[in-house]
């Protein structure tokens, strides 16, 4: 992609620079157009503190260099103010000199590592990933911890005293709309679906930024929970668009007065949300080569590499769970009733089950393996790169995923789960980070510093949890 051309041509003033923390926060910084095209920032990249990142560099060592990736160039097509043109580049980072490669950097030094790796042995992975989010008209943490406090019983009437301010969403406005009751709202329409004009949005801005979208629809909790699937793609491109569909799907909601939010779980007994990542191996160009998943003679259609694959995803769930499942609130997600893959097993077409095998099609270019763990508050280049790793450990190790699970998870005892040899993902981080301390792949694919970095943080933020008092602790206990 000709940079200079691009930025000329659409009359660009700005360029948001951007990069990824080690947490999966998007980090930007805005560059004026003209030093890309009259400038060095093209090739020489630009410099900025990485002690100011979080789990980047010391104080002592905090020159880095930003460098840009011509292909990820985007126009942010809903600013049509000609003085706020702006565009968006993806970037890798390097250390001072800008000669290596950060090895705190996910993007540069994770994921496209593996990826470079894949293409040098003639494969390729395909990626994805179904993101679910909320979109609220208004969510204050405040009122709705004040309700659970001043509310008669906590706010419901029950012990358990769940906050009755909660967020509001476009579909609970009595006397403008009806109101979807709760996991009711799984492919609702208008007037129910109060988010299909915002959606529409969103896919005809996603497809000008090079996310194409297969479908959209409302999920199952009750408020103004939605999802978006995009065509799959590569190991990077699909960390980067990621990051698009969350930019996006942010910034079109501020337009609205709404607030997007990907956070696992915002509401009390409704469905959370999760991101069911696809993923396939190919020898050669996705959809051109082979799929190296794909067994025409075999009952599920699977190859053997493919139940190879599985059985790494299932070794190494544990401790994937730290990665894809990174936050404090994500394991209030990962809990019975709600749909959410807590029980480490495999299945053909089986929601209840971590590991799914797609059943629509059973051409060999429509075969995949589904890994339902992950959540989209994770970083993209390292939950992806992790899961890829842990199924090639799986390829390489001939790890064998045992029989597919034909029941509803849910429905089996404790001693007919145990007697199946199905295990349980980690219900909580600190639980999910002790597995991955543990684990020497993840780690060897992370690198010493992202792991470290990464323990270290998600610990803190663990302590951080156990000391703050809730108001749900005041309401029960005060009066012990």
């Amino acid at each position: 992609m000709d940079v200079r051309e691009v930025l000329k041509r659409n009359n660009i003033k700005q360029v948001l620079c951007a990069f990824s923390d080690i947490r999966g926060y998007l980090m930007t910084f805005s560059v004026p157009a003209r030093e890309f095209i009259e400038g060095n920032a093209l090739e020489d990249g630009i410099g900025f503190d990485g002690a100011s990142i979080r789990g980047f560099k010391t104080i002592e060592q905090s020159d880095m260099v930003w460098k840009p990736d011509p292909e990820t160039l985007r126009i942010v097509p809903w600013i049509n103010d000609p003085i706020h043109k702006t565009a968006i580049i993806f970037g890798d980072v390097y250390e001072a000199g800008g000669e290596n490669l950060a090895d705190c950097d996910p993007r540069g030094f994770v994921a496209k590592s593996l990826q470079k790796k894949l293409a040098e042995e003639g494969k390729s992975v395909i990626l994805g990933p179904e993101i679910e989010f909320f979109v609220f008209e208004n969510l204050d943490p405040m009122c709705l911890a004040w309700d659970l406090w001043t509310s008669p019983n906590g706010g419901a009437g029950d012990s358990w005293g769940p906050p009755r301010v909660m967020p509001k969403s476009p579909e609970l406005t009595p006397g403008k709309n009806f109101i979807i009751r709760p996991k009711e709202g799984y492919f609702r329409p208008p007037p129910e679906d109060t988010t299909v004009e915002y959606r529409n949005e969103l896919v005809h801005y996603l497809e000008q930024m090079g996310v194409i979208v297969e479908y959209h629809h409302h999920e199952v909790a009750t408020a103004g929970q939605v999802e978006l699937d995009f065509k799959p793609m590569g190991l990077v491109p699909a960390g980067d668009a990621f990051y698009i569909y969350k930019f996006a799907a942010k910034n079109l909601a501020a337009m609205r007065g709404w607030i997007a939010t990907f956070m696992p779980r915002p509401l009390y007994l409704d469905n959370a949300s999760g991101m069911h990542v696809h993923q396939s191996l190919w020898e050669g160009e996705p959809f051109k080569g082979k799929n190296l998943f794909a067994d025409p003679d075999d009952e599920f259609g699977l190859s053997q590499k493919a139940r190879y694959y599985i059985g790494g995803l299932l070794e190494h769930a544990k401790a994937l769970t730290a990665l894809c499942c990174p936050t404090v609130n994500s394991y209030k997600r990962l809990v019975p009733g709600f749909e959410a893959p807590i029980y480490i097993c495999w299945s053909p077409g089986n929601r209840s089950a971590l590991v799914r095998v797609p059943m629509y099609l059973k051409k060999p270019s429509a075969i995949r393996i589904e890994y339902r763990g992950a959540d989209p508050s994770c970083n993209p280049y390292l939950a992806f790169t992790a899961m890829i790793a842990a199924g090639l450990d799986g390829i390489k190790k001939k790890i064998d995923p045992g029989d597919p699970i034909m029941k509803d998870v849910y429905e089996l005892s404790p001693e007919e789960k145990k007697e199946l040899g199905i295990g349980e993902l980690p219900t909580t981080l600190r639980d999910a980070l002790d597995h991955l301390a543990s684990d020497e792949v993840i780690q060897k694919v992370l690198g010493s510093h992202i792991f470290d970095s990464f323990m270290s943080i998600k610990i803190d933020e663990w302590n951080q949890y156990c000391l703050y008092i809730t108001p749900w602790e005041y309401m029960k206990y005060m009066d012990i």
